[in-house]
């Protein structure tokens, strides 16, 4: 996101709040009262689903704006579960509306950051549809220059491509020994 975009939103701040991991930032159904960017931590937008998983609609993290779209709404259609600690800036949609109606440089600041956010919706939509582990993390790593994330990362990496972090290790695994093969 734009630095500008960053300092705009939080100009308009009426402070920041602090959430421990498993706590809700806001729940499915409750009244759209604020935008949230998160300064540190990370958050997932959630979705139960009847047979009892769960998706991930968001995984927002430092610099991100949480939920975006429910500037526009007037009840929030998800859960916002913090699965870190947490601590995000709040603004009053109030005043996100009224920047956006009165300030061009704000209103193409933030087209750009929604674009740039559907962009990366469409990305994650595209490597959901496919169907083996394998051609998941293909895709994901065609989209990110071949650059596989720190071992640290690989279980935020299964959450991205939407398989278990198991099944990601087995999948990195077979592509070591494949590779130590070919190089022999």
């Amino acid at each position: 996101m734009s630095a500008t975009l960053m300092d705009h939103i939080r100009s308009l701040s009426t402070g920041r709040r602090t959430f421990g991991a498993g706590q809700h930032v806001f729940n499915q159904g409750d009244e759209v009262g604020s935008l949230y960017l998160v300064e540190s931590g990370i958050v997932h937008l959630v979705r139960y689903q009847p047979d009892g998983n769960v998706a991930v609609l968001q995984r927002a993290s430092s610099g991100l704006i949480l939920a975006e779209a429910s500037v526009f709404s007037s009840a929030y259609h998800c859960d916002a579960v913090a699965v870190t600690e947490l601590e995000a800036t709040s603004v009053p949609i109030p005043l996100i509306k009224r920047a956006l109606r009165s300030n061009p440089d704000f209103a193409e600041d933030w087209a750009s950051y929604l674009s740039h956010q559907l962009q990366q919706a469409r990305k994650r939509a595209e490597i959901a549809n496919l169907k083996t582990v394998a051609a998941r993390l293909e895709s994901w790593l065609a989209w990110n220059n071949g650059v596989l994330p720190s071992k640290g990362e690989w279980k935020a990496l299964a959450e991205d491509i939407g398989v278990s972090p198991e099944a990601l290790y087995r999948e990195l695994s077979k592509r070591r020994r494949s590779f130590v093969r070919d190089r022999a």
